[in-house]
């Protein structure tokens, strides 16, 4: 049987990597991109997630049909790779393409905070796992920009916040840094703990854990992945 040959090869690693037809498509014509800032009014709502010292950063603009509750435009730009660049595009094509929960035009908001990175994933056909941790950028730059819909229109309560809280003290271990390690592929107990030494030596802080890990795989991967 011929092997498919990879699309990267890490030169220091030797780790490969395959990207479906959907990813390459969607990274080589990305959709909804914009190049430049737009005017400041032009859009109802931006948000941002990342940070230019560290590499990757997302923005995200929006148009909302304010009477319907709908997403009308979904527009992006980043400094990132391709998995992060694929899904975003795939992303904005799913909360604007036509029909969606029977609206005309765009998707309803809160059916768009519903969308989860693997059904993204699942539109494109997969990820390779090292790269799963790429994909949420858009996600998360999406919720940014609802919440400055929300603080702009005074709804409060559909405000969402993601706070950094410390589980192991000894080894300043958060729930952010669990959240990252099962992105990067450690699904179990031992893994999360051979990455970030998390609960070693302090049993009593291993039911927290394993109760994140199940929360992080089951909103980033199959529910019933082991």
């Amino acid at each position: 049987m011929k092997k498919t040959k990879p699309d990267i090869t890490n030169k220091n690693t030797g780790d490969t990597w395959i990207y479906t037809q959907a990813v390459k498509e969607h990274f080589f014509q990305p959709k909804n991109l914009l190049l430049e800032d737009p005017e400041e009014t032009e859009y109802d709502a931006q948000g941002m997630v990342g940070s230019p010292a560290c590499g990757d950063v997302m923005r995200v603009w929006l148009k909302i049909d304010k009477k319907n509750d709908t997403i009308k435009e979904f527009k992006w730009r980043t400094f990132g790779c391709a998995s992060a660049i694929a899904t975003t595009s795939m992303l904005s094509v799913m909360i604007t393409e036509p029909n969606n929960q029977k609206s005309e035009e765009g998707m309803k908001i809160d059916e768009a905070l519903k969308i989860r990175p693997q059904d993204i994933m699942k539109r494109l056909g997969g990820l390779p796992d090292r790269k799963i941790h790429c994909s949420v950028l858009g996600d998360k730059a999406l919720r940014a920009a609802l919440n400055n819909w929300f603080r702009k229109t005074k709804q409060f309560d559909r405000i969402t916040t993601a706070s950094q809280q410390i589980i192991d003290p000894n080894t300043k271990t958060t729930d952010a840094d669990i959240e990252e390690a099962v992105l990067e592929g450690a699904l179990t107990l031992e893994a999360v703990q051979e990455r970030t030494k998390v609960a070693i030596g302090r049993p009593d802080l291993i039911p927290k854990v394993e109760e994140l890990i199940r929360f992080y795989r089951e909103k980033y991967f199959d529910p019933n992945s082991k």
